[in-house]
This record gives C-alpha cells, sequence and structure tokens, in this order.
C-alpha cells in the first residue's frame, strides 16, 4: 500500500523538494505552551517563528521587504543596506543570499556578540555604531541610511517600511487564523519595527474584531506609555535585544492597539530557563517578554480562553548575556541553581 502510494504521488508529479529557501519562510507550527496554558487555565499557543529558514520571525519582513524593493526599484544595485538589532539583518543576508543579493548591515555596538559573528559568517559586512538617540548621525538607522546612499545601494528600512507588516498581515495572521480554526481570543507580542503587532492586528481584526491585540513591552521602551496613554515615555532599561522601541514607526503609526502590559527582564528570563528545562523549547529573552505578556493577557480576559504569541528566536543567540552568571549579577538579575 505504501508502494502504491508513493506510485500514484510521483505519477502526479509532485514536488518533494523546495526551489529555494525562500519558500520555507512562513507556515510554522502552533505549539501548544504547557505551564503558561495550565496557570492561566487558558490555551496559550507559541508561533514557533524559529523555524523559519534565517531562524527569526524576521525572515517574514526580510522576505517581503526584498520583494517590495524589487518590484519598486527593479533593485538595480546588488547591494541592501539595513540597519538592525541583528535578526532582521540575518533575514535579508540570508534570503538576499538565495536571491542574489549582498548586505551591509549596520548595528548598534551593544548587540550580542552572537549575532554580530552569525552576520558575518553568513557573508554579511557588518558596521558597528555607538548607541545613540535616533536623531543622532551615529544612530544606527540613520547611519544605514547615510551607507545606502553613498554607495547608491537599496535601504531596506524596516522601521517605516510597510512590506514589514504587510508580511504579517497577508501571511502570519491567516496561518494563525487557519490554526485556531477561528476560534482566536487574543494576541499579543512586543514591538521592535512594529510589524509584527501592526501587521497580525489588521488581518486579525479583519477577521473578527473582537481578538483583543496587545503589545508586550519590555523596560527601556516606551510603547506602553504610547499605548494607553498616548505618549511615547521609556523608563529604566532591558537586556532585550530587537525589542522595546519609543519612536512611532510608520508601521503602528495611526493603530489603536487593545493594550499594553510592561514586563520585566526577570520574569522573561524565569519562562526562558524553566521552558528550557521543562519543555524543550530553547528561546530567546523576547520570547519570554512574549510568553510574560500573554500570561498577564490570559488572566485580563479570564480563563478558557485562547491565546497566540511568537516564539522569535533561539536562545542561543544571546548566550554570553541570559547564561552568563556574571553578567546576569552585574545586572542583578536571578537564575537557576543549573546555570
Amino acid at each position: 500500500m505504501l508502494l502504491k502510494n508513493l506510485r500514484i504521488r510521483m505519477d502526479r508529479n509532485i514536488n518533494f523538494f523546495s526551489e529555494s529557501i525562500i519558500d520555507e519562510v512562513g507556515n510554522t507550527p502552533l505549539i501548544k505552551l504547557k505551564k503558561a496554558s495550565e496557570i492561566t487555565q487558558c490555551n496559550i499557543l507559541g508561533k514557533a517563528e524559529f523555524l523559519n529558514p534565517g531562524q527569526s520571525v524576521k525572515d517574514r519582513a526580510a522576505l517581503y521587504i526584498i520583494k517590495d524593493l524589487k518590484l519598486e526599484k527593479n533593485l538595480n544595485s546588488k547591494i541592501i543596506v539595513e540597519g538592525t538589532g541583528g535578526n532582521t539583518g540575518i533575514g535579508l543576508t540570508v534570503i538576499g543570499s538565495a536571491m542574489g543579493y549582498k548586505t551591509i548591515i549596520v548595528m548598534p555596538n551593544d548587540q550580542s556578540k552572537e549575532k554580530i559573528d552569525l552576520l558575518k559568517q553568513l557573508g554579511a559586512k557588518v558596521v558597528l555604531t555607538e548607541k545613540a538617540p535616533f536623531t543622532d548621525p551615529k544612530n544606527y538607522i540613520q547611519l544605514s541610511k547615510k551607507i545606502a546612499e553613498e554607495k547608491n545601494a537599496n535601504w531596506s528600512n524596516q522601521f517605516d517600511n510597510l512590506a514589514n507588516r504587510r508580511a504579517h498581515l497577508e501571511t502570519t495572521s491567516n496561518e494563525i487564523w487557519e490554526q485556531t480554526q477561528g476560534k482566536l481570543d487574543g494576541f499579543i507580542c512586543s514591538i521592535g519595527t512594529g510589524g509584527t503587532l501592526a501587521g497580525n492586528f489588521l488581518g486579525l481584526k479583519h477577521k473578527n474584531k473582537n481578538i483583543k491585540v496587545f503589545c508586550a513591552d519590555p523596560y527601556g521602551s516606551g510603547m506602553y506609555s504610547y499605548i494607553r496613554k498616548g505618549s511615547s515615555k521609556a523608563a529604566y532599561s532591558s537586556i532585550t535585544e530587537g525589542i522595546g522601541q519609543s519612536r512611532i514607526t510608520k508601521n503602528i503609526e495611526n493603530i489603536e492597539f487593545d493594550g499594553a502590559f510592561k514586563i520585566s527582564d526577570q520574569s522573561a528570563l524565569n519562562i526562558v530557563y524553566d521552558l528550557i528545562r521543562e519543555e524543550g523549547l530553547f528561546l530567546g529573552p523576547s520570547s519570554g517578554i512574549n510568553i510574560a505578556g500573554a500570561i498577564k493577557l490570559a488572566n485580563h480576559l479570564g480563563p478558557n480562553k485562547t491565546i497566540v504569541t511568537i516564539l522569535c528566536d533561539y536562545a542561543s543567540r544571546y548566550s554570553n548575556k541570559i547564561f552568563n552568571k556574571e553578567y546576569l549579577d552585574s545586572k542583578g538579575l536571578t537564575y537557576p541553581n543549573w546555570l
């Protein structure tokens, strides 16, 4: 019977392979988060975005941004320049390579060594700059724009490029809706560029306006105060990378999210450590922020609800921070005995 079925499939000329890694972006599974679900009496599900080819949620935006640049500008230059905390740069480099493009990635110099090294290993040219306010010429976004202009290259501009949120409007939100069979009560994740949260807000609200869409915001970010009070004010700081924003980007402009929760680094790390030992999930701090937010949203909505969040990337991209006892001690953060 097995051989017969195989022959039938082969006779229909069904491909058993992908033409390119770009065909593997998206269609990630939902994973039930056992402990989070048990303590809230809800179904808390994580979208396993770490399974994308570049191993993060940013692959979706990277693919749409490159396709958009190719359509609008014909990508006359074979170079793409981006200012990023790392994951979008990795996505642009991996997917760009598959499509014939090279990348120059501009990053703040306080980002993890693991991401910087990975980008270089993938073939990107990495430019590091000091951490500076958005209006400062040394700011990584401003510097990336300048480099793109000087080299007559393509500036992908993930923060204000609406192809970013369109990727989630057209793919992620549809996948979540189908995977939950439309039985969804809430969605929550953090804001970096805002593309993931805004795209899912637009897509899910279009399907059911009663779905609650919230932001999980780390300390050092102004999104909590912006969503709740209309004014972006940041307080304290966070060890998380790639999330937390105080500027109103084009991706979130004029979108009225349903609410926001402030999440501490310690809450996020506790979840990250528990997931490693208890559920076999090896996730970075931003996933911890998202799951902590999902727990708060579940408590806000009440029991027996279904809530989805984003599992962004692997913990290995932040090893020198979240598994470094000296570093954690310096930040006043606690860690488990097994570390």
